[in-house]
């Protein structure tokens, strides 16, 4: 039987203007009020919708699960020290049903010999089947997590931030630093592989480049530590197209190039070490895919003069999101040691991928705000970043204070860009970025307009014969001409 009209209405109902719904109430009553904040625990907070229980019940079923499984333990007693608490409820409805609920996980079961806390441990007990799988919670979100200042200090943290990824690759303050992604991404050899970096390490404007997740390390046609010589030495080979002073000495722009990496845990220091051994200064992998990674990475290199910089792909995120709010994700990345994280780019038109709207501010704030010692992430602008909006991410970047701590990530932009022949070039997409970059800095083009501005570059590029610029606005923005 097929399902009625009612059942393909329900189907259809749209998820994510539900979701914006909740974000924004949770969101507006949360910066309403004190945070709660605990030396002795982390603390958890929930939107939760019961259907038969009261918030408060749904905080102490959570506290019993993921916790002792004790209710009322003697106080004074290590059992008690161990006990989940609720620490705040504020219902949205009259029954109690629907609302925020927190729930303070106590760090004393969680810290190890040495005092350290992992992400791991505070994600399986913050977010296990006691809080997800009861079937009483007809909805739960886990929106936030706060840690006392000493557990914070338990965390690596990136190896570099934004600051010190420019000094390692000697880029001038005040200069954006773009990057760019290998295309083809997978069905390639070593050599192709090198060559296709060779084209990108001769191009001083890309500060960071990285194969994509579909290349995988384990590649039979492509083996990890074979396209990582190759790579490396296309690199060495182009250096003295970065922009060195001469006699001096003085070095030119640097490059972070990272290999993809993600494998299962037994295979991935194996895979680390050939990119390390190859002489590269960055991996990429997916952390979402493989739980508890990303600081094995960090505490496995963090010894070395020049540790790789790690670029964190967010690959599978969204598959939790529903659930797990995406900055809570991001936060524990940048505890783990992120150097570098995705978010999405400013557009002209509706966003390609998530985050967006809130949440996409949310997650930026996660990645850079002061969080005691821990350094911020270089946020990676990716997904869409093209010629059309680069100055809209410019200057957002810019009137958000992120100042230098921007990577402008653009893969199809660059390398998909057709010459005249309507073959890909990605020197022809370089330009068309540098003449847009061009276009920002000398005022030509402001970005003032969302709406207009794509058209105002395009009325440049003719004028100002930009014809790069002219090929790939007319080639991502077919309507413009």
């Amino acid at each position: 039987m097929s399902p009625s009209e009612d059942a393909y209405t329900a189907m259809m109902y749209d998820l994510d203007k539900r979701q914006d719904l909740i974000r924004r109430s949770v969101c507006d009553r949360l910066a309403e009020q004190e945070p709660v904040r605990s030396p002795d625990h982390i603390v958890a907070t929930y939107f939760a919708h019961s259907r038969a229980n009261s918030l408060k019940d749904v905080g102490e079923a959570i506290s019993y699960h993921m916790t002792t499984a004790e209710h009322n333990p003697p106080p004074g007693t290590l059992l008690a020290e161990c006990t989940g608490e609720v620490l705040g409820v504020d219902a949205f409805d009259s029954h109690s049903r629907v609302g925020i609920v927190q729930v303070g996980f106590p760090t004393k079961m969680m810290r190890y010999e040495d005092g350290k806390v992992y992400t791991t441990d505070v994600l399986h007990l913050t977010a296990g089947e006691g809080v997800f799988g009861l079937v009483d919670h007809a909805d739960i979100q886990l929106v936030n997590l706060d840690f006392p200042d000493d557990v914070l200090a338990t965390f690596p943290g990136p190896a570099y931030g934004p600051e010190g990824i420019r000094r390692a690759a000697n880029w001038p303050d005040g200069a954006p630093m773009f990057g760019t992604i290998l295309k083809p991404t997978s069905g390639i050899t070593p050599k192709e592989v090198g060559d296709l970096v060779r084209g990108v390490a001769g191009n001083a404007l890309f500060g960071f480049a990285k194969e994509d997740e579909n290349l995988v390390p384990g590649a039979t046609f492509c083996p990890l530590a074979e396209r990582a010589a190759e790579a490396a030495a296309a690199i060495r080979e182009q250096a003295d197209k970065r922009g060195g002073s001469g006699p001096e000495g003085s070095p030119g722009r640097g490059l972070f190039f990272a290999p993809h990496i993600t494998a299962p845990p037994s295979l991935m220091l194996d895979y680390l070490a050939a990119v390390l051994d190859a002489g590269l200064n960055s991996v990429m992998f997916s952390d979402q895919f493989v739980g508890g990674a990303l600081r094995m990475v960090r505490e496995a290199t963090m010894h070395l003069p020049s540790p790789p910089a790690i670029y964190a792909h967010n690959g599978g995120i969204s598959v939790k999101t529903r659930q797990i709010w995406r900055e809570v994700l991001d936060l524990l990345v940048r505890l783990d040691g992120a150097d570098f994280r995705q978010t999405a780019p400013v557009s002209t038109k509706a966003s390609l991928l998530r985050p967006y709207g809130q949440e996409w501010l949310n997650c930026e704030a996660a990645l850079t705000r002061p969080l005691g010692q821990i350094k911020p992430v270089m946020i990676s602008r990716a997904g869409g970043l093209d010629q059309g909006n680069i100055i809209l991410n410019l200057r957002d970047a810019k009137e958000r204070g992120f100042g230098d701590g921007v990577l402008f990530l653009a893969g199809s932009a660059i390398n998909s860009v057709k010459d005249g022949s309507g073959k890909a070039s990605a020197e022809l997409g370089s330009q068309a970025m540098m003449e847009a970059l061009e276009a920002y800095e000398t005022g030509a083009v402001t970005g003032e307009d969302t709406q207009s501005h794509v058209g105002e570059l395009y009325a440049y590029a003719l004028t100002e014969g930009k014809t790069a610029l002219e090929a790939a606005l007319t080639q991502r923005y077919p309507s413009i001409s």
